[in-house]
């Protein structure tokens, strides 16, 4: 059961990268520091996106934009920090 959590851990850290990763990718791409005509960075941005977008949807439906400010990857961001700490410190120590 333990190693099922570590995985779990493992995932939620993996996620949080993926998350600042679009996070830093779309600033890029409004400033204009990056272009999408490139294809790698088009590649990167469509699966970082299609990963993250699935959870940051439900979140902007009730989450509105401040002042054109996203704030749903904050919220998630604390979600996730919420989730693998209710793993590290209530049901890890609890399993065998």
């Amino acid at each position: 059961m333990r190693a099922i959590l570590e995985i779990i851990i493992l995932l939620i850290d993996l996620y949080w990268w993926v998350l600042l990763a679009m996070i830093i990718l779309s600033w890029l791409i409004s400033f204009n520091v990056i272009n999408t005509a490139n294809q790698f960075v088009a590649t990167v941005f469509r699966v970082v996106t299609a990963l993250t977008e699935p959870l940051l949807k439900p979140i902007r439906r009730v989450v509105p934009a401040v002042g054109g400010l996203d704030l749903s990857p904050i919220v998630l961001f604390v979600g996730l920090y919420f989730v693998r700490r209710v793993i590290i410190l209530y049901i890890y120590p609890n399993v065998f």
